[in-house]
């Protein structure tokens, strides 16, 4: 999972980097509103949260710009206390939610993860698939309800793979949704963490197929 951050307050996005890594994120910041529309067109995010009082371009402008390309990425965006009128702008252009600065750590992941769930259309934070279930909350995953000891970074690979369960994902996809700006993972880092994950997970009628040359899929296997 992947999240843009737009915040010139650079304590705050610190805190904000360190507490969204932490639970499991791929997250990039960006300082200003030139930046922010730039990064959104040029890259694929599951999430944004958005100051709105940011220089070069207004946050209202980024989200205008941003669901005028269509994107329906979920935003999140941060105001101050006082700012009601910003506040019902922004919901009428397109945001999903919003929180009054200043706010919890602890609030803002929640209402990051229910966010994430209503961009991937479910009001459940368990994605299942056969025998196996993710716990997007508690970041952990189940394989015939037993635990599956996992690193972070193939927890990610899951999460990716499960919700877009039955459908071809390409290396360079998984590149965008798991790396973070700066963060070098060639494809063959890719082949070997699928790997792992294929060791711990394939069991069952469950299994990562390669269709050589674009990707993979999580697939169910048919009973014969």
């Amino acid at each position: 999972m992947r999240i843009l951050i737009a915040e010139d307050d650079q304590i705050l996005a610190d805190g904000l980097l360190r507490s969204l890594r932490a639970a499991g994120y791929a997250v990039d910041h960006v300082g200003n509103g030139s930046e922010a529309d730039a990064a959104l067109a040029a890259h694929e995010f599951d999430m944004l949260i958005l100051d709105l009082g940011l220089p070069k371009l207004h946050g209202l402008e980024v989200l205008k710009k941003l669901r005028a390309r269509g994107s329906a990425v979920p935003v999140l965006i941060l105001t101050a206390a006082d700012s009601i009128e910003q506040r019902v702008k922004g919901l009428d252009l397109g945001a999903d939610d919003y929180m009054a600065k200043p706010f919890s750590l602890q609030e803002l992941e929640a209402r990051v993860r229910a966010l994430t769930r209503r961009g991937l259309g479910s009001a459940s934070a368990l994605i299942k698939h056969g025998p196996l279930t993710f716990d997007a909350t508690g970041r952990v995953a189940y394989i015939h309800e037993q635990m599956i000891d996992l690193s972070a970074r193939e927890l990610s690979l899951l999460e990716v793979l499960l919700q877009r369960a039955g459908r071809l994902v390409s290396k360079d996809q998984l590149v965008e949704r798991l790396c973070e700006w700066g963060e070098e993972v060639s494809n063959n880092a890719i082949e070997v963490y699928i790997h792992r994950l294929r060791k711990k997970i394939e069991q069952g009628p469950i299994r990562i197929a390669t269709v050589r040359g674009l990707g993979y899929c999580l697939e169910k296997i048919a009973a014969t």
